[in-house]
């Protein structure tokens, strides 16, 4: 258990980051590579990263030098994860991963060989040539198994900040806080996070907390070992329930509820679902009434576009990455005023 505590301070300065974080993300997809935790919701991601990895000819490059510094374990070193939330840009986090210092390279590298095993040239690493090698197979590695599903992850992202700041303005920090479980526990002033490691206390002293939903997480939330470093929390961001068929399936059966999308209405009602709403938001937003607004977002859950959540007495609409992508793609092509 991780006992996260929070002071007056630190509720005033926990947020949700704005976009995924490409060094937690390269983190976790190579955790997903080596489980099956988590396999159903990353099913097609497993299967066609492999595949490119194959064409490219990079499975040394994975099994021999990135999964043994990235093993899904109870630790592995800090310093792979620098940006801390910070909303940077995958340059950003290689560039703080290649200027970290040679002595806290040695120190966590050390950690990691006691507590997991580190491979016989790990304490190389610690030479910026070799760091400049690592953030130059990073690269590679995002290019080929996290930057095609970078849409879809900003989708998730965004309705995930939808979700939390809806239980932000209802419940303040506090609500939003109680509302991250089933692993997140709140009891005022401390979260309680299942935590995959032993037993363990994080003092925020007044530093804040930023949230960091992952795509490729698929397993209790986690953070830095290192209490010192500005504290993250890194979850699982929902995700919709196995068994809804995909897109794809859905536009080919012709007497699908997709093919009904073209009316203005449910068009209109999709665009409300932008930024996350309610059934009474859409309905007074788009002009219907509550019953209609609810059975066009009914139409569009069934196709694969949103995704709704009950929350005390409303449900919350937010678009799914099909839904993001049917709407820029609509707002691309729309002609000039």
């Amino acid at each position: 258990m991780l006992r996260i505590h929070f002071t007056d301070a630190d509720l005033a300065r926990t947020r949700v980051a704005r976009s995924p974080d490409p060094m937690w993300e390269i983190t976790t997809s190579l955790h997903r590579l080596q489980t099956k935790r988590g396999r159903w919701s990353h099913a097609e991601w497993y299967r066609s990263t492999r595949d490119r990895i194959a064409d490219r000819g990079l499975g040394s490059l994975l099994q021999k030098f990135l999964l043994p510094l990235f093993p899904r374990a109870a630790y592995f070193p800090d310093f792979l994860t620098p940006s801390q939330g910070a909303d940077e840009e995958l340059d950003g986090g290689l560039e703080g991963m290649v200027a970290t210092s040679p002595d806290r390279v040695l120190k966590e590298m050390a950690i990691f060989d006691r507590r997991v095993g580190a491979p016989s040239w790990a304490p190389r690493i610690a030479e910026k040539e070799s760091r400049q090698e690592l953030a130059a197979a990073l690269r590679t590695y995002y290019d080929v198994a996290v930057a095609p599903y970078a849409e879809r992850m900003q989708a998730r992202m965004d309705a995930e900040r939808a979700l939390r700041c809806r239980h932000a303005l209802d419940g303040g920090i506090g609500g939003m806080l109680a509302s991250l479980g089933p692993a997140m526990c709140w009891r005022p002033p401390v979260l309680h996070v299942s935590f995959t490691v032993a037993d363990r206390d994080l003092h925020l002293n007044g530093r804040g907390l930023v949230l960091i939903p992952s795509y490729f997480a698929a397993q209790n939330p986690t953070t830095l070992a290192d209490p010192e470093l500005p504290p993250v929390l890194v979850y699982p961001v929902h995700r919709a329930a196995p068994g809804r068929p995909p897109l794809a399936t859905v536009a080919a059966n012709a007497g699908a509820p997709l093919t009904a999308l073209l009316g203005r209405a449910r068009a209109g009602v999709l665009r409300a679902t932008a930024a996350g709403a309610t059934t009474g938001e859409i309905a007074r937003v788009t002009g219907i009434s509550p019953s209609s607004a609810s059975k066009h977002t009914t139409t569009l859950r069934e196709a694969g576009l949103i995704t709704s959540h009950r929350h005390a007495t409303t449900v919350l609409h937010t678009l799914t990455p099909a839904g993001a992508a049917v709407l820029r793609a609509a707002t691309r092509t729309a002609p000039d005023a």
